[in-house]
């Protein structure tokens, strides 16, 4: 069995419905039921008898185009966990790029992110190559950029504080530094944080990284970790947007894909397109009446 959701105006749903059946029926998923859900009347609810969830993801995808979707092979539920990444995700920002502002070096750094973030480079030789070119940064620089460049998306409070309210843990897992991540944490409602650590001497940052390097299997591993603690049957929603987010979107019962790069979204077997976080509360099912609104 595949459940699949999708936000789309009820307007033009019959059409492009018909046209996605045929598909998803070509493809070896023929559409058992469809219909808007009650709860929220811009959410259409697909259920096909089996199939692939991330093929049905992309069929869907190529026919209401780039909209807000999840596909799951069970009825969809609230789930235990969440874990999120933090850069392009949580917040609009990739905060080593706005740091490297302050150093003059943006536009070097920000191509290396980006070419990491899609895969085309190793990331942790990537990430320390970026650190190295903010040796002799002052540490006041940091909280310079957190005041005036690092802001959370849309709903991203009212995400994590919802799914608590749920007895949904939430868990903050980054490639970027703690010295962002932590205040983010806290400004949003994360219960636990998970990423690298500048070294930092006599007020500068001396260009190295303190400790062990976060990466994909860092997530991946934390995910595992707290999943495990939960005990069977917990399912787990990940978010994430580059490429070192594809292990523990695809560990996930929900992965979904924010506004993300190519190599990520088609990891994925959800889907947002949007720039608001909340239509995640409307495909788990989550009516708005019990949004907490950050």
């Amino acid at each position: 069995m595949l459940i699949a959701r999708l936000i789309a105006e009820a307007s033009s749903v019959e059409t492009r419905l018909d046209a996605v059946s045929e598909a998803l029926g070509q493809a070896g998923m023929p559409v058992a039921a469809a219909a808007m859900l009650d709860f929220c009347s811009d959410v259409l609810e697909i259920s096909l008898p089996g199939g692939e969830a991330r093929e049905a993801a992309a069929i869907l995808s190529e026919h209401f185009g780039e909209s807000d979707l999840l596909v799951a092979d069970h009825a969809i539920e609230i789930p235990r966990l969440f874990v999120s990444d933090m850069d392009s995700t949580m917040i609009g920002q990739e905060c080593i790029d706005e740091l490297a502002d302050f150093a003059g070096i943006k536009d070097k750094v920000a191509d290396i992110t980006e070419r990491a973030m899609r895969g085309e480079l190793e990331f942790e030789s990537a990430l320390r190559e970026r650190v190295g070119l903010l040796e002799g940064l002052g540490e006041r620089a940091i909280d310079n950029c957190l005041a005036e460049r690092i802001f959370p998306v849309i709903g991203a409070r009212t995400l994590v504080q919802t799914l608590k309210s749920k007895g949904c843990r939430t868990v903050l897992v980054t490639g970027g530094f703690h010295h962002f991540a932590d205040r983010v944490a806290d400004q949003l409602g994360f219960e636990r944080v998970v990423g690298n650590r500048l070294a930092v001497s006599q007020g500068q940052l001396t260009g190295k990284l303190a400790g062990p390097v976060s990466d994909a299997s860092t997530k991946l591993a934390t995910l595992e970790e707290e999943r495990e603690k939960l005990g069977e049957g917990a399912r787990v929603l990940a978010t994430g947007d580059g490429a070192n987010d594809i292990p523990m979107i695809e560990a996930a019962d929900y992965g979904i894909a924010y506004r993300a790069k190519p190599k990520a979204r088609d990891a994925a077997n959800g889907r947002i397109a949007s720039e608001d976080l909340t239509v995640i509360l409307k495909l788990l099912g989550i009516p708005e009446s019990d949004w907490v609104m950050g």
